[in-house]
């Protein structure tokens, strides 16, 4: 059976990437078609019109789009997590000149940014921040750094920045800084155009970021395509298959980019600045077979930072939200976390 599959341009699209190019979807029957689309928005409505039968998607932005509050209606199921965490924060390096924080502490960074932006609002030029979309953990890492400041997240400026131009509109003014996912961040800092100021990891742990989105039409190919994708991540995840997984990944195809910058993000190795300062965080980006159910509890968190960014009348949508996660299907694979 052939398949057409979307994701966007990042480092955690790697088990639907590996799926088809190491043989876990032929070795279940499938053919992957893959398609990178230019932006989640666009993704999302592919997802929901038909024109892809399953996608790798913003976790976030499946839930709001299920729930009819992003885009056209959608019926669209999430069988399989494909990752937790693999964001950052970065901003730009006259930005972090001017912060000066104390240390590199997450709490010292967030007070050192919430007084400038105070001071910038104040002076009646807020700053902006990149996000992917609004329904995204992106948004809410966001929102909640400036809250471990004690900044109103209404002080900041969010705009929508498909995560492989953030590097670009970080480079024209565009905006101060982004919160993206791998490996856009390394690409700012690599290009000397930005400096890592938080991890995501560090801010919301484990907060689920990727899944795969399915159309229940899909019916009996359920089970083969959640297998192929669940058993690509977890060799994925397996840091023996970090060279060649880097090297996959960095073909124009793919990221376009240089392997050695995706390897390193993908052990964990963040390069903040320019001056190669580095921070070791293993699970900057998790992949593993632990992270790959569909639980209702990542559902509840998203619900409740979505309520908490003023999107919608959340309060009775809950058992529908926690209904798009379907652990039945991944058990129904044979799959179960390691």
């Amino acid at each position: 059976m052939r398949l057409h599959l979307g994701y966007v341009p990042l480092c955690d699209a790697a088990p639907v990437i590996a799926a088809h190019e190491m043989g876990f979807a032929r070795a279940e029957g499938l053919d992957l078609d893959l398609t990178a689309e230019p932006s989640w928005a666009t993704l999302r409505d592919r997802l929901a019109l038909g024109y892809l039968d399953a996608a790798h998607i913003l976790a976030p932005l499946a839930l709001a789009s299920a729930l009819g509050l992003s885009g056209p209606p959608s019926d669209l199921i999430v069988p399989l997590s494909l990752s937790l965490n693999g964001n950052a924060i970065t901003l730009s390096g006259s930005l972090w000149a001017a912060m000066a924080p104390e240390s590199e502490r997450l709490a010292d960074v967030a007070r050192a940014f919430a007084r400038i932006a105070r001071a910038r609002r104040q002076a009646g030029k807020p700053l902006t921040l990149g996000t992917v979309h609004p329904f995204s953990s992106h948004t809410y890492q966001l929102r909640l750094f400036a809250e471990a400041g004690s900044l109103d997240p209404a002080a900041v400026r969010l705009v929508a920045v498909p995560p492989q131009h953030s590097v670009e509109a970080l480079a024209r003014g565009i905006v101060d800084g982004f919160c993206a996912g791998a490996p856009w961040n390394a690409v700012a800092v690599a290009a000397g155009l930005g400096r890592i100021a938080a991890l995501g990891c560090e801010v919301a742990p484990d907060a689920p970021e990727k899944v795969l989105a399915v159309a229940p039409r899909l019916d009996g190919a359920i089970p083969p395509l959640v297998r192929a994708v669940a058993r690509a991540g977890r060799w994925c995840a397996d840091p023996a298959n970090r060279s060649e997984l880097a090297h996959r990944l960095a073909r124009r195809a793919y990221l376009n980019l240089d392997p050695a910058l995706i390897a390193r993000t993908l052990e964990g190795t963040i390069v903040l600045d320019g001056t190669g300062l580095q921070r070791e965080a293993p699970d900057y980006l998790r992949l593993d077979a632990a992270a790959q159910e569909p639980r209702a509890a990542h559902a509840g968190w998203v619900l409740a930072q979505m309520k908490a960014a003023g999107q919608g009348p959340l309060d009775d949508l809950l058992p529908a939200a926690e209904a798009v996660y379907r652990p039945d299907l991944y058990a129904a694979a044979g799959l179960s976390p390691a």
